[in-house]
């Protein structure tokens, strides 16, 4: 009993804690592209901590590999809780076999790697903190990409918090396992929809309006969440067609993925391949919250029956104060 009371707790606090962010999923990115005559050039866009009273600092350093020489002094950049920056390379010979990536990784996020050859196919690495470098193949291996993107999709609904809260309030609206399933396809249907139309250049919307889109679609699953624990005999539109609602915010959630894609990239003649494995990947984690939700609803159901509908309520209103909050943002930031 106690247990399921602190799991209770520990989603509340979560909820709380919720950054007031679009997308949590913002990598660092590196990439390593070939020029004409040896030259190379290393790009990167990398997180900065912000210390009281000192400059940003970013929180890794780029990793070329041996074989290459800078060309004059890196051009760097300062953005929105990041570091840009430039550097020209000579390289000799052939890089595979050889190192590339970040000094560090810290904090437990990752980073992506490109390498961008001229006459080879791009290869694409996921960097972690355990292994934030990589060693350059002589052939990218679709396996790799499969295994990269796979885990990024999934860290994308993870740790993406207006997605995350989305599936979870929608799952506090339908409670039932069937209408649950049925509604969470639709969301599925609808966000892959859009997310494979954007990324190949067929569709598109400006992230803005996206973003507060999706925080509208919280908001209004929060207000019905909330009409049902007062008036459990009312009857809505949203909760008697739970897959309508969420079919039509998924196609705005898809806008969101995509975008959060976008800067992550995809790798050159793996692009099918790489969005498969991506779109697999939200799926696995949706269906991850789906089934942690409805299991500590069952507990609660059963062993604290009394705390039920004050915890749900207290979880409705937590979500939609965050949502409210990220909405207002979006609008007028």
């Amino acid at each position: 009993m106690s247990r399921v009371l602190c799991k209770l707790l520990a989603l509340c606090l979560a909820l709380l804690a919720a950054p007031a962010s679009a997308d949590e999923l913002r990598p660092a990115v590196i990439e390593l592209a070939e020029r004409e005559g040896g030259a190379w050039v290393l790009e990167w866009k990398l997180p900065v901590a912000v210390s009281r009273g000192q400059d940003a600092a970013p929180l890794a350093l780029p990793v070329f590999p041996k074989a290459c020489t800078p060309v004059g002094a890196p051009v760097q950049r300062a953005a929105a809780l990041a570091s840009l920056g430039r550097q020209e390379l000579r390289c000799a010979g052939d890089l595979a076999g050889q190192t590339f990536g970040l000094s560090e990784l810290v904090g437990g996020a990752d980073a992506i790697a490109r390498v961008i050859p001229l006459e080879r196919p791009a290869q694409t690495f996921r960097l972690t903190p355990a292994a934030p470098t990589v060693v350059i193949a002589a052939e990218p291996s679709m396996l790799q990409v499969v295994r990269d993107y796979l885990v990024i999709g999934a860290e994308h609904i993870l740790f993406g918090w207006d997605h995350l809260l989305f599936v979870i309030a929608l799952v506090l609206l339908v409670r039932v396992g069937w209408a649950v399933v049925k509604a969470a396809t639709a969301f599925t249907l609808a966000h892959s929809i859009t997310l494979v139309a954007t990324s190949l250049g067929y569709a598109g919307l400006p992230s803005r309006p996206v973003e507060a889109l999706i925080a509208l679609s919280i908001v209004f699953l929060a207000v019905e969440v909330a009409i049902v624990l007062r008036t459990p005999e009312r009857h809505t539109f949203t909760r008697r067609f739970p897959w309508v609602v969420a079919f039509a915010f998924g196609l705005v959630h898809g806008f969101g993925f995509a975008g959060a894609l976008a800067e992550i990239g995809l790798p050159q003649g793996d692009i099918v391949t790489a969005l498969l494995a991506f779109n697999l990947g939200v799926e696995a984690g949706q269906l991850l919250i789906i089934g942690g939700v409805l299991a500590l609803l069952a507990g609660l159901e059963r062993a604290l029956p009394r705390l039920e509908v004050p915890a749900l309520r207290m979880s409705t209103y937590a979500i939609g104060g965050i949502a409210s909050f990220w909405l207002i943002e979006r609008v007028i930031g």
